[in-house]
């Protein structure tokens, strides 16, 4: 048989990301009561209240430099960089696609694809994050060896990259399997990675799920329980050793999401949480977190966080209002993000908006401590 070669072009995170935004709607009538994974009781996430943090991706070519960055701007909860200005290994594809059998990673980005030595039961070629792809993490790593406070990592999750190759050519079922598995080997070998040089740290690692938001759109290439069942793994495969994340920058379906079984939920805050208020309320009222995207990457953000401040206030009191949710908790299990990455912003812009969510979370302690003191906490 011969062999079939293909070279696709990896597109990065702001394009699934758009895609994953514009395609997804709820479907009624679909009851996902039997699929993932529910949070566990008790499953305490135990971080610090009133933390900010980035997403991952920045827009700098020198890694000392976006290490400097991060550590500045985010030293409560630094975030390993990647850097896909630099090198375009380091964008989400490819990364996910890194040392993966019978695929090969273009220094554009762009990925050649040798169906014929796909397998999802091959191991990486390249478990030990030596390449060019992680730089940007490798830099974060070395320069914060005696840490002893938490930090952020992130990965692409399964469904996202089995959509790639899926896009790319690759028959549906081989593709999530060939997915699956190496985000899986993935998140284990970078827990790994990364606990034998920050033994005193404590790991927070999310999962990049994108494309997980178009899970329910008809012509989606697998069912919504497996693309559930996908990432759900994933997560499963790390919650021992890390606290667990999941994050998607688009509209979602969020009981979807939520019964990924992540500890936290990353999210932006205008991607209509509302909708899943009662099943936020519940996974609250578990232990779980909300990492609130409250500083937008794709529009223009002000000169003062006033107006990013009121929006995450009124979407606050619609989720108490209709879903029940409990003041106390939105506020004391949560976190501030910028709502996805910042590659695509310049320099000056990325550190705007890395200080608005530095302002953002330094609002929401002080709210967080208000409402401790007012129900006597």
């Amino acid at each position: 048989m011969a062999v079939v070669n293909r070279q696709w072009w990896a597109a990065p995170c702001p394009q699934i990301c758009a895609f994953a935004a514009l395609i997804a709607i709820p479907v009624p009538g679909i009851n996902f009561s039997g699929g993932g994974r529910i949070l566990a009781d008790d499953r305490l996430v135990p971080l610090p209240v009133g933390l900010a943090t980035s997403i991952g991706s920045l827009p700098h070519c020198d890694p000392g430099d976006a290490v400097d960055f991060v550590l500045r701007h985010n030293p409560r909860l630094p975030a390993a960089p990647s850097l896909p200005a630099r090198s375009r290994r380091e964008g989400m594809i490819a990364q996910a696609a890194q040392g993966v059998p019978g695929v090969e990673v273009r220094p554009d980005g762009s990925l050649v694809i040798d169906d014929a030595a796909l397998d999802p039961y091959a191991p990486l070629a390249d478990p030990g994050f030596s390449s060019d792809a992680f730089v940007g993490l490798r830099a974060f790593v070395n320069a914060i060896t005696d840490r002893r406070g938490p930090v952020k990592l992130s990965l692409t999750g399964p469904v996202t990259f089995g959509v790639a190759l899926a896009m790319a050519g690759v028959e549906p079922k081989l593709a999530f399997r060939v997915a699956s598995s190496a985000t899986s080997q993935r998140a284990r070998a970078l827990v790994e990675w990364v606990q034998q040089r920050l033994g005193g740290a404590q790991l927070v690692v999310f999962i990049d799920e994108p494309a997980l938001g178009s899970a329910l759109m008809p012509d989606f290439p697998i069912d919504p329980l497996s693309a559930l069942d996908l990432t759900s793994g994933t997560l499963a495969s790390i919650e021992t050793d890390a606290i667990t994340g999941l994050h998607c920058c688009g509209h979602a379906d969020w009981k979807l999401l939520i019964q990924a079984g992540p500890q936290i939920l990353s999210m932006p805050i205008d991607a209509g949480i509302e909708a899943a208020a009662v099943s936020l309320a519940q996974f609250l009222d578990r232990g779980g977190w909300i990492a609130w995207g409250a500083v937008p990457t794709d529009r223009p953000i002000g000169t003062t966080v006033d107006r990013l401040w009121r929006q995450l206030s009124l979407l606050w009191c619609t989720l108490v209002s209709e879903g029940g949710a409990d003041p106390v908790q939105l506020r004391t299990q949560a976190m501030i993000t910028p709502a996805c990455g910042l590659f695509r912003h310049g320099i000056p812009q990325a550190e705007q908006v890395l200080t608005f969510t530095n302002r953002l979370a330094e609002r929401l302690l002080d709210q967080a401590i208000g409402v401790r003191l007012q129900v006597g906490a």
